[in-house]
């Protein structure tokens, strides 16, 4: 059995084992606090009967007007719990939140390399909205897939018309994401 709670900042000393993965993407302490003092009810964590941490996700609501959506900042699964339906249960509590919040749409950025994990947002109803160019550094940089999928505020579903030209994090219509 799973339990869903929100993370703490003792959380902060016990999530090691979820964060060591190579596509997981690890901030500074600072950030994570950040994130637990601006959008708590965004960050919330899957804990096993046991008290291990399976996994979390932390995001944030942001934008303006039509622009109004929540974000997936992190999303990750302890390799031990992965394929049991626990980032799809996270998933939906961050969509859930979101459309209190009157989102128009929940987006979140992968790496256009990690096919199981856009299967996965694919599977629950996530499109590719665009391509980021060189999004993630690193030793080789890549590039994100911006993904959406729209909330029931947007009933014309504009929020998830995909853009057919990559952009980059310059560009005048990519300022949000950063």
């Amino acid at each position: 059995m799973t339990t869903l709670r929100p993370f703490t900042f003792d959380d902060l000393f016990k999530f090691n084992n979820v964060n060591l993965d190579p596509l997981t993407e690890t901030y500074g302490m600072s950030f994570y606090t950040q994130y637990l003092v601006k959008w708590s009810e965004y960050f919330q964590l899957a804990e096993s009967p046991s008290g291990q941490i399976m996994g979390y996700i932390m995001g944030k609501v942001e934008g303006r007007m039509e622009n109004w959506h929540g974000h997936v900042t992190a999303l990750t699964v302890s390799p031990d719990y992965r394929r049991l339906g626990i980032a799809a249960l996270l998933m939906n509590f961050l969509e859930d939140i979101s459309e209190k919040k009157r989102a128009y749409f929940v987006d979140l950025f992968v790496r256009k390399s990690n096919d199981v994990a856009i299967k996965m947002y694919t599977n629950l109803g996530y499109i590719i909205y665009r391509t980021i160019l060189d999004y993630y550094a690193g030793d080789q940089d890549e590039d994100a897939h911006d993904m959406r999928k729209a909330l029931s505020r947007d009933v014309n579903k504009k929020s998830v018309i995909p853009h057919t030209q990559p952009v980059r994090i310059g560009d005048a219509d990519v300022a949000d994401l950063e």
